[in-house]
Protein backbone atom coordinates (compact mmCIF):
# COMPACT_ATOMS: atom_id res chain seq x y z
CA UNK A 1 0.00 0.00 0.00
CA UNK A 2 2.85 2.36 0.74
CA UNK A 3 4.06 1.93 -2.85
CA UNK A 4 0.60 2.76 -4.23
CA UNK A 5 0.49 5.89 -2.06
CA UNK A 6 4.03 6.85 -3.09
CA UNK A 7 3.07 6.48 -6.77
CA UNK A 8 0.01 8.66 -6.23
CA UNK A 9 2.18 11.42 -4.76
CA UNK A 10 5.08 11.09 -7.20
CA UNK A 11 2.99 10.98 -10.38
CA UNK A 12 0.64 13.74 -9.18
CA UNK A 13 3.68 15.97 -8.58
CA UNK A 14 4.93 15.12 -12.09
CA UNK A 15 1.54 16.22 -13.52
CA UNK A 16 0.71 12.77 -14.88
CA UNK A 17 -2.86 13.01 -13.59
CA UNK A 18 -4.85 12.89 -10.38
CA UNK A 19 -3.45 11.68 -7.05
CA UNK A 20 -4.06 7.97 -7.50
CA UNK A 21 -1.71 4.98 -7.53
CA UNK A 22 -2.15 1.22 -7.67
CA UNK A 23 0.03 -1.87 -7.34
CA UNK A 24 -0.80 -5.45 -8.27
CA UNK A 25 0.84 -8.19 -6.22
CA UNK A 26 1.06 -11.95 -6.65
CA UNK A 27 2.65 -14.12 -3.96
CA UNK A 28 4.12 -11.07 -2.18
CA UNK A 29 5.80 -9.85 -5.38
CA UNK A 30 4.84 -6.64 -7.18
CA UNK A 31 4.07 -7.55 -10.77
CA UNK A 32 2.65 -4.22 -11.96
CA UNK A 33 2.21 -0.59 -11.00
CA UNK A 34 -0.17 2.05 -12.26
CA UNK A 35 -0.96 5.67 -11.67
CA UNK A 36 -3.57 8.05 -12.94
CA UNK A 37 -2.73 9.09 -16.50
CA UNK A 38 -6.05 10.59 -17.51
CA UNK A 39 -4.80 14.08 -18.32
CA UNK A 40 -1.28 13.18 -19.47
CA UNK A 41 -2.51 10.55 -21.95
CA UNK A 42 -5.85 12.20 -22.85
CA UNK A 43 -7.54 8.92 -21.89
CA UNK A 44 -10.51 9.01 -19.50
CA UNK A 45 -10.06 5.29 -18.80
CA UNK A 46 -6.42 5.64 -17.69
CA UNK A 47 -7.18 5.39 -13.97
CA UNK A 48 -4.46 3.95 -11.76
CA UNK A 49 -6.22 0.61 -11.31
CA UNK A 50 -6.89 0.15 -15.03
CA UNK A 51 -3.31 1.10 -15.91
CA UNK A 52 -2.02 -1.41 -13.34
CA UNK A 53 -4.35 -4.14 -14.62
CA UNK A 54 -3.19 -3.57 -18.20
CA UNK A 55 0.45 -3.76 -17.11
CA UNK A 56 -0.12 -6.89 -15.02
CA UNK A 57 -1.92 -8.65 -17.87
CA UNK A 58 0.92 -7.80 -20.22
CA UNK A 59 3.51 -9.03 -17.71
CA UNK A 60 1.68 -12.31 -17.13
CA UNK A 61 0.48 -12.76 -20.71
CA UNK A 62 -3.06 -13.39 -19.52
CA UNK A 63 -6.29 -11.41 -19.18
CA UNK A 64 -7.00 -13.19 -15.90
CA UNK A 65 -5.15 -12.11 -12.80
CA UNK A 66 -6.07 -15.06 -10.63
CA UNK A 67 -4.01 -15.18 -7.47
CA UNK A 68 -3.31 -11.44 -7.59
CA UNK A 69 -4.32 -8.65 -5.23
CA UNK A 70 -4.59 -4.93 -5.91
CA UNK A 71 -3.47 -2.20 -3.54
CA UNK A 72 -4.88 1.16 -4.51
CA UNK A 73 -4.48 4.54 -2.89
CA UNK A 74 -8.23 5.18 -3.15
CA UNK A 75 -11.41 3.15 -3.19
CA UNK A 76 -12.01 2.16 -6.83
CA UNK A 77 -14.58 4.02 -8.93
CA UNK A 78 -17.30 1.99 -10.69
CA UNK A 79 -15.22 1.60 -13.88
CA UNK A 80 -12.16 0.40 -11.97
CA UNK A 81 -14.22 -1.87 -9.76
CA UNK A 82 -15.70 -3.51 -12.87
CA UNK A 83 -12.21 -3.89 -14.38
CA UNK A 84 -11.00 -5.51 -11.15
CA UNK A 85 -13.84 -8.02 -11.31
CA UNK A 86 -13.27 -8.71 -15.03
CA UNK A 87 -9.57 -9.31 -14.31
CA UNK A 88 -10.51 -11.66 -11.47
CA UNK A 89 -8.29 -10.08 -8.86
CA UNK A 90 -8.66 -11.82 -5.52
CA UNK A 91 -8.54 -8.94 -3.01
CA UNK A 92 -8.87 -5.17 -3.06
CA UNK A 93 -7.01 -3.11 -0.50
CA UNK A 94 -7.52 0.67 -0.51
CA UNK A 95 -6.53 3.69 1.55
CA UNK A 96 -8.66 6.79 0.81
CA UNK A 97 -12.43 6.36 0.53
CA UNK A 98 -14.74 7.56 -2.22
CA UNK A 99 -15.92 10.26 0.21
CA UNK A 100 -12.31 11.39 0.60
CA UNK A 101 -12.00 11.56 -3.21
CA UNK A 102 -15.25 13.52 -3.49
CA UNK A 103 -13.94 16.04 -0.97
CA UNK A 104 -11.07 16.92 -3.35
CA UNK A 105 -13.21 17.04 -6.50
CA UNK A 106 -13.28 13.40 -7.66
CA UNK A 107 -16.92 12.55 -6.96
CA UNK A 108 -18.13 9.19 -8.29
CA UNK A 109 -21.62 9.44 -6.77
CA UNK A 110 -23.11 10.55 -10.09
CA UNK A 111 -21.80 7.42 -11.84
CA UNK A 112 -23.15 5.12 -9.14
CA UNK A 113 -26.55 6.83 -9.51
CA UNK A 114 -26.55 6.53 -13.31
CA UNK A 115 -25.73 2.81 -13.23
CA UNK A 116 -28.80 2.13 -11.11
CA UNK A 117 -31.22 4.10 -13.32
CA UNK A 118 -33.26 2.57 -16.13
CA UNK A 119 -31.86 3.53 -19.55
CA UNK A 120 -34.64 6.03 -20.25
CA UNK A 121 -33.78 8.02 -17.10
CA UNK A 122 -30.01 8.29 -17.61
CA UNK A 123 -28.51 11.63 -18.59
CA UNK A 124 -26.90 10.20 -21.74
CA UNK A 125 -29.72 9.07 -24.04
CA UNK A 126 -29.49 5.36 -24.76
CA UNK A 127 -31.33 3.54 -27.52
CA UNK A 128 -31.08 -0.04 -28.71
CA UNK A 129 -30.66 -0.42 -32.49
CA UNK A 130 -30.00 -3.32 -34.91
CA UNK A 131 -30.48 -6.06 -32.29
CA UNK A 132 -31.06 -8.79 -34.91
CA UNK A 133 -27.76 -8.10 -36.66
CA UNK A 134 -25.86 -8.02 -33.38
CA UNK A 135 -27.62 -11.15 -32.14
CA UNK A 136 -26.43 -13.02 -35.24
CA UNK A 137 -22.81 -12.39 -34.18
CA UNK A 138 -23.59 -13.76 -30.71
CA UNK A 139 -25.05 -16.88 -32.32
CA UNK A 140 -21.87 -17.28 -34.36
CA UNK A 141 -19.87 -16.99 -31.14
CA UNK A 142 -21.79 -19.87 -29.60
CA UNK A 143 -20.98 -22.04 -32.65
CA UNK A 144 -17.30 -21.06 -32.72
CA UNK A 145 -15.37 -24.22 -31.81
CA UNK A 146 -12.22 -22.42 -30.72
CA UNK A 147 -13.81 -19.69 -28.62
CA UNK A 148 -12.12 -18.86 -25.37
CA UNK A 149 -14.52 -18.32 -22.49
CA UNK A 150 -13.93 -15.40 -20.20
Amino acid sequence: MRRAIALSRQKMAANCGGPFGAVIVRQDKVIAEGWNRVTSSADPTAHAEVVAIRAACKTLGDYRLNGCDIYTSCEPCPMCLAAIYWARLEHIYYANTRADAAAIGFDDAFFYQQINLPEEKRTIPTKRILPDEASAVFSEWLKKADRQQY
